[in-house]
């Protein structure tokens, strides 16, 4: 069977920038908002690209490419070529969306909408009273997570990581009033997560190994989707509290990334069950 590109028959095109990046499922989500739509010129595939390599590949796009996701390493990298950058992008201090405008390319951070999206799903009615976070690392995934609970109305939020970067993420949450601290792993972390009335979990699983049961005591959003479910969902879940995974993220954050691509309302519910049929 041809590849659509093959037949000649795409004329727009939006790709998934990363290393390593054979695994990301952003191009069932897309591809199969594409098929609902009868989107039949449209085409999303992967593209291996280092930090390094973003200004060269993004660059040399010809016109059919319409915008990238990008995921790490490169989303330091997006931000700093964008010729445009959208507000929260800029405060957020990263980027997980080009997309091209007749000046250059705007950068977005669309993260922060999976964060919100997955903290709906998992509160429900109640994270609009949620007032305490713990959020778990302090990396770029962090970054839009802070963003998005800071602006969501949490007004108290710990970090727990094992160095202290307050000074590198306390910028970004200053303009929010929220009262944020650090702590390390060698704290009393049973009684931080039974304190929090919500958890970000923004690590790889092996970051939190030995710490599950201390965390496992508020409902979670833990951003990893495979393996899933992760020790620290299943250890929360054992003590009767909600989980919901970085799946659920990772579709929430596409919805935005396919709506400034096209400029077509996503299809979320086709969407959506494209990446649940992938995961089993």
């Amino acid at each position: 069977m041809s590849h659509p590109l093959e037949a000649g028959v795409v004329r727009h095109r939006a790709a998934v920038l990363g290393s390593p990046i054979k695994h990301s499922r952003s191009p069932i989500l897309h591809n199969a908002g594409y098929e609902d739509l009868g989107m039949s010129d449209w085409d999303y595939t992967r593209i291996e690209c280092t930090a390094e390599d973003l200004p060269r590949i993004v660059g040399e796009a010809d016109e059919s490419f319409r915008g990238f996701s990008v995921t790490m390493p490169a989303k330091f990298a997006a931000l700093e070529f964008a010729t445009e950058v959208t507000d929260r992008a800029r405060q957020i201090g990263s980027a997980n969306t080009l997309v091209r405008t007749d000046a250059g390319w705007r950068a977005d951070n669309t993260d922060c909408d999976g964060i919100t999206g997955a903290l709906g799903e998992l509160l429900g009615e109640a994270l609009p009273e949620t007032r305490r976070a713990l959020v778990i690392g302090g990396g770029g995934t962090a970054r839009p997570a802070l963003w998005a609970l800071a602006q969501a109305g949490i007004s108290d939020i710990t970090v727990i990581n094992r160095s202290d970067r307050s000074a590198e993420l306390g910028p970004l949450l200053e303009p929010f009033g929220v009262s944020f601290r650090f702590a390390g792993f060698d704290s009393d972390l049973r009684q931080a997560s039974r304190e929090a009335e919500v958890i970000v979990s923004t690590v790889p699983s092996a970051a939190v190994e030995g710490h599950e049961q201390d965390l496992g005591h508020a409902p979670i959003l833990d951003v990893i989707y495979e393996p899933w479910p992760t020790p620290l969902t299943v250890a929360a879940a054992a003590n009767g509290y909600l989980t919901v995974g970085g799946h659920i993220m990772l579709a929430h954050q596409a919805y935005g990334q396919f709506e400034q691509f096209t400029g077509r309302p996503a299809p979320r519910a086709a969407m959506r069950r494209a990446l649940e049929a992938s995961l089993h």
